[in-house]
């Protein structure tokens, strides 16, 4: 039974003097880092925070995140790390629907959490993790530390809950995913490996820490006992100045942040000379970027993640052998990869049948991620895992090669006048446009086609493309999408599963919504 504190216990013993954490002029060994989680649990445990109780979270990237994570499963007690784009009602939802009695909190987030407190009459007690002295009201997390002599270890694992990872649905409020400790063990395993992490690398915590893509980073560094650097939220220029001044090897960022990156003004290669790898996810990245990332930065591997909460998180990878812009290989580009070891992927139609290569259907998923369910939602849950499958919401196909092409949310495809049309691929072939900064595509309602395809265009700085020019750009560009081995059979609106068409033998239809 495998529980998440063998991470900081393997580490201290094995690399008690490496540095485990470097934040704001603060460094701490792997040693002492056990030593303060051993602490801490004993304070939790004196707040009455034990096994299966809720402990959350409302706070900036820092090292106190990464030790509250440990301290929290030290003491046998399940994390509930919050967004911190909430607003005051969406923190207090997720806080009386977890049950939560202790919540962390840090400078930038408690007023609202003052907020979000008094609608929460199940929590006991604000715990200030930040530095200086704590506001009225507040313990104080150093306090803490310092007050209470360590604790045993409740070696909770296996399927012993971990965490309640709450992430968007579609009644307007988050839903508690419910991960156990047997499904972040083993993609901290799987993501050391993917990621190419080691003992002696730096990661560096550039995505908010609630969010399951800096999980990914966070659970490689700590699993292979690497030392880990902060910024407290992303910033372009903090990333790079935190690279520089630790020495980072490896970053974990979502597409919108690796765009802003490249795009800053103080952007230089040189500045990231001792990066080795970017792992990306999250969401879908456009071509454009990519090419842009992989020309700008040639020195670095970048590795692609697809996934989602439920499956803690990752399903397939693109590996760095795969992130070519020419040769046989390119086109494995738009790719979300091939599955990763341990767990299994199949297509599938509306009825739940397999459906044959180059044909949309949903990606469904098993394997030791899967969550246990969405927490007090057993009709979703039932919903959701079907015959022991996740089913994902994403359509997407699979090439002769077995590579994972994800076209869509299968909710957000938009059909135009009988014909479905991907808004990834579509973002995709405007990214490539040189004036282009960044896209989004979505469908609108069109008295004539039912639906139109409308992209909101940010263009790159001093240039601003006409609609024109994005349209006539497009159409060479879609040429060039990834086509399905098959091709002969045209899509039908009314079919529950559909083949992509090759691109030039789709019927006319208006590619843009003008603005």
């Amino acid at each position: 039974m495998y529980g998440l504190t063998g991470m900081i216990n393997a580490a201290a013993r094995g690399r008690p003097t490496a540095p485990s954490t470097l934040f704001g002029g603060r460094s701490r060994t792997w040693a002492e880092s056990r030593a303060r989680v051993a602490r801490l649990a004993a304070g939790l445990r004196t707040l009455g925070a034990g096994p299966g109780d809720r402990v959350a979270i409302l706070a900036l990237n820092s090292d106190r995140y990464t030790e509250f994570l440990s301290a929290v499963w030290w003491a046998g007690a399940v994390v509930v790390p919050m967004n911190i784009r909430w607003t005051a009602a969406e923190s207090a939802f997720s806080l009386r629907d977890s049950g939560t009695r202790v919540l962390f909190v840090d400078r930038a987030f408690a007023g609202l959490a003052a907020e979000a407190a008094v609608a929460c009459p199940a929590l006991e007690h604000l715990v200030w993790c930040d530095d200086g002295d704590p506001p009225q009201g507040l313990l104080s997390y150093e306090d803490l530390v310092s007050a209470h002599q360590p604790a045993p270890d409740a070696q909770a694992g296996g399927e012993d809950l971990a965490g309640l990872y709450y992430t968007g649905g579609t009644t307007g409020f988050p839903k508690g995913v419910q991960v156990p400790h047997r499904a972040l063990w083993y993609n901290n395993l799987l993501c050391a490996k993917l990621l190419e992490v080691e003992p002696d690398h730096v990661v560096l915590h550039a995505a908010p820490m609630f969010h399951m893509a800096d999980s990914c980073l966070g659970g490689a560094g700590s699993i292979m006992g690497a030392a880990h650097a902060y910024v407290p939220r992303f910033d372009p220029e903090a990333v790079m100045a935190a690279i520089e001044a630790q020495s980072v090897t490896h970053t974990v960022m979502v597409p919108t942040m690796i765009a802003m990156l490249l795009q800053h003004p103080a952007f230089a290669t040189e500045r990231l000379g001792t990066l080795r790898v970017v792992g990306y996810g999250g969401s879908s990245i456009s071509r454009g970027v990519l090419a842009e990332a992989l020309t700008k930065l040639p020195h670095v591997r970048f590795v692609q993640v697809y996934g989602q909460t439920e499956m803690a998180p990752v399903v397939t990878s693109l590996s760095a052998a795969d992130h070519v812009l020419d040769g046989p290989r390119a086109g494995r580009l738009a790719a979300a990869g091939r599955v990763v070891p341990g767990c299994d992927v199949r297509i599938v139609d509306e009825a739940g049948a397999d459906v044959g290569p180059g044909e949309v259907g949903e990606i469904v998923a098993r394997g030791p991620g899967m969550m246990q369910g969405y927490w007090n939602l057993p009709e979703l849950t039932a919903a959701t895992i079907r015959d022991g499958w996740v089913h994902t919401g994403d359509g997407g196909y699979r090439d002769a090669d077995g590579f994972i092409f994800i076209v869509d949310r299968l909710k957000d495809m938009i059909v135009t006048g009988g014909e479905n049309v991907f808004s990834a691929e579509v973002e995709s072939a405007i990214s490539t446009h040189p004036a282009v900064a960044q896209v989004a595509v979505i469908g609108i309602p069109s008295d004539q086609w039912g639906e139109a395809v409308h992209a909101i265009v940010v263009p790159r700085t001093g240039l601003a493309p006409s609609v024109a020019e994005v349209m006539a750009h497009c159409e060479p560009a879609a040429g060039q999408l990834q086509a399905p081995p098959q091709r002969d059979h045209p899509h039908e609106a009314s079919a529950p599963v559909r083949r992509r068409q090759d691109p030039q033998t789709r019927p006319a239809r208006p590619l843009l919504g003008r603005a």
